[in-house]
């Protein structure tokens, strides 16, 4: 038998859709950023095995680490946030569109360090060894900082500390080992002819660093 469709069922109905429409979108947002370390490392690769521990949803080296740890996945346009905290006189990085088998000369990197340990284009937040950040923005060893990396096409900016301290333009990187403001860099390949996609991976540099909250959004 049909089941005739009153002014209250319709409105009923109308309802639930509304409600339901709403809640799908909500799943669909809250879904687009993925927090690499959510699932632990089985998402990542490092370069000497056990060299790197997740504990308590932060990482950082093992007592005997070294060398880097990096996504299994590759990526080209994203957005990535991470917390980070340094210990005394910290040298480490965010390395992205890399090649894991050439992390130096093969992609890039922002730098993450102590306050006042470096200058110009080494700063915390720096394109490191490209574009030195505005201002140095970042926070006292043991203090967590927030940093924002966002890369779309030739586009990188950095935020810090809700600062923003790098937007860099890659193309205009035509010439090896030359900054466009005529200073000398380490790269043997011209920035705009290095890779647009690429792993991303934290350094182990001799100082213990941890890093906690890695969320990535793909553009």
């Amino acid at each position: 038998m049909k089941m005739k469709t009153t002014p209250q069922r319709a409105f009923c109905f109308a309802a639930l859709m509304i409600v339901s429409a709403g809640l799908l979108t909500t799943t669909a947002r809250a879904g687009d950023a993925v927090d690499l370390l959510k699932g632990g490392l089985s998402g990542w690769k490092m370069d000497k095995p056990g060299a790197w521990v997740l504990k308590d949803g932060v990482l950082s080296p093992a007592e005997k680490g070294g060398g880097y740890i990096w996504t299994n996945e590759t990526y080209g346009d994203f957005e990535i946030e991470i917390e980070y905290k340094t210990s005394k006189e910290c040298n480490s990085g965010l390395f992205f569109r890399t090649d894991p088998k050439n992390a130096v000369q093969g992609g890039f990197e922002i730098q993450v360090a102590s306050v006042g340990i470096y200058d110009g284009k080494h700063v915390a937040g720096s394109l490191y060894g490209a574009q030195a950040p505005t201002e140095s923005a970042g926070k006292t060893d043991g203090e967590w900082n927030t940093m924002k990396l966002t890369c779309k096409g030739p586009n990188i900016t950095v935020v810090l500390n809700g600062k923003t301290i790098v937007e860099a333009n890659i193309d205009k990187w035509t010439t090896a080992h030359l900054n466009p403001d005529g200073t000398k860099n380490k790269f043997k390949t011209p920035l705009k002819d290095l890779p647009r996609s690429g792993h991303i991976g934290f350094q182990f540099h001799g100082h213990p660093v941890w890093f906690r909250n890695v969320k990535l959004k793909k553009s």
